[in-house]
């Protein structure tokens, strides 16, 4: 008996040693949680209206927008603020206006030269798709008319790694005629021509496209708005009756030559508010910003729209992701304020150009 024990003793050990190895490889390989336990959004700044489209420019600094509504923003003589670029240092944490008049900015990204693009919106606004050479503080329009008519009111950007902007045209709210006959998706290419490539969207408005190039995904947001009159009232109930439409994240197949078709409905919100803005990380997780009355926060999904993480907050309007050491840093811009949180997984950014402006790449 204790020949036929010592006999299977060793394969015995070494089957138990194997074992104990796998479940140890296994244990490395599984990736830490998107969100650390605990970790909760750390308020940055405070401002008074609504703040939008945070981006990173090259150098680490933190740039977002400030949409100053004429129904909320006059002063006892009756003028109206004229909206805001704000700029956050965050080794310093001290936040300074960077243009105003802003045309009415929303969204904002960089572009691989470090130069800052930004869309314009209604609203005595732009109405426009700007870049500002960041050394010069130059600004050159990029997109204002398209078949002769002025822009809607341009909401939110994604660049591709060809240098080709992406924009979303809604209307929200705003004065000035609604000129364009659809709510859609426009591309503007590096040699000027814009296009229009999504009109089925609903009310676009985040945008954004996956590390691979392979997709593109639209937020379709429509709260029924379209003019300023309609959130007159101080109860927030305004002055028109509104119906919502399509609350949904989309994807798009995005083609070589910058062309796109519908693939899926990957989140229905309905009936519920639905996205703002979104960004991706490197791994192609998105990360958006749900506007969800019963659940407001930044949900983190699959490329597949499986919710992996979430993150509550007061009702989020856009996310943008850190650079360098900061790469795994989120901001967020919420109700009135920027914050940030720290998250184990990293932004996907633009590469730098070769010759990028003194703004970017060092």
């Amino acid at each position: 008996m204790k020949k036929l024990l010592s006999a299977w003793s060793v394969p015995g050990a070494v089957l138990a040693l194997a074992c104990v190895t796998l479940l140890a490889a296994r244990a490395e390989d599984v990736a830490p949680p998107i969100v650390p336990p605990g970790a909760v959004p750390k308020k940055l700044f405070e401002s008074k209206v609504l703040t939008e489209g945070v981006a990173v420019a090259p150098d680490g600094q933190v740039y977002f927008s400030e949409i100053t509504f004429s129904h909320r923003s006059r002063d006892e003589q009756g003028s109206i603020e004229a909206g805001f670029i704000w700029h956050y240092d965050p080794s310093t944490g001290k936040a300074e206006i960077f243009r105003s008049p802003s045309g009415m900015s929303n969204g904002i990204k960089f572009d691989a030269a470090g130069n800052m693009i930004v869309a314009e919106g209604a609203d005595f606004g732009g109405r426009r798709v700007t870049r500002t050479d960041m050394v010069t503080g130059k600004a050159r329009i990029i997109a204002a008319l398209h078949d002769g008519r002025p822009l809607n009111s341009p909401n939110d950007i994604t660049i591709d790694e060809k240098g080709r902007i992406y924009f979303s045209d809604p209307r929200y709210a705003g004065h000035e005629p609604i000129d364009q006959p659809l709510e859609a998706v426009y591309r503007s290419d590096t040699d000027g021509s814009l296009h229009r490539i999504i009109t089925d969207a609903g009310k676009p408005n985040g945008v954004c496209i996956s590390p691979d190039q392979k997709t593109l995904y639209v937020v379709s947001n429509d709260n029924g708005g379209t003019a300023i009159g309609q959130f007159a009232n101080a109860d927030g109930k305004g002055t028109i009756p509104l119906r919502k439409g399509l609350m949904a994240l989309l994807a798009y197949d995005l083609h070589d030559d910058g062309s796109a078709t519908f693939r899926k409905t990957l989140v229905d919100y309905a009936p519920f508010d639905g996205p703002d803005g979104l960004v991706v990380d490197t791994e192609g997780n998105l990360y958006v910003a749900v506007r969800a009355e019963n659940r407001p926060g930044i949900c983190v999904y699959s490329p597949e729209g499986k919710e992996l993480a979430f993150i509550p907050t007061e009702v989020p309007t856009n996310v943008g992701f850190g650079r360098g050491k900061d790469a795994s840093l989120l901001y967020i811009t919420a109700g009135a304020s920027l914050y940030s949180i720290r998250v184990n997984r990293e932004g996907y950014h633009l590469p730098a150009a070769k010759e990028a402006s003194a703004g970017g790449p060092k």
